[in-house]
């Protein structure tokens, strides 16, 4: 839990002043700093730019009144914006999942094979 409120914070500030990929970045250092299972530091990385991510868009949905997000809808042909917003969440935290199994999977010592 720790891992995703620290992910989430931390993926917000950097957001703020560089470009979006900058989401993997603390997924990879807080991954390989707290060096969980391959499995839990997946869920905690997606599920904290889930949040972040999926919240924002949500955030953007409502205070233009969905313009936004129904044009996307219209151009992705997926026909709900709310949509788009699962759409944004779910790619955010693919990003940071992903990251954070790669900072993880890093930690582990790898296989040492007999000659």
């Amino acid at each position: 839990m720790l891992l995703t409120i620290l992910i989430l914070i931390t993926a917000f500030l950097l957001n703020l002043f560089l470009p979006w990929w900058s989401i993997a970045i603390p997924g990879l250092v807080f991954g390989w700093w707290f060096n969980e299972k391959a499995g839990p530091s997946f869920v905690f990385g997606f599920v904290a730019l889930f949040i972040l991510w999926g919240g924002q868009a949500l955030y953007v949905h409502f205070a233009n009144d969905a313009i936004l997000s129904t044009r996307i809808a219209e151009m992705l042909q997926v026909g709900s914006p709310l949509v788009v917003v699962l759409i944004t969440g779910v790619l955010g935290g693919l990003v940071s999942g992903l990251a954070t199994l790669t900072g993880a999977l890093v930690q582990n010592k790898p296989r040492q094979f007999n000659s």
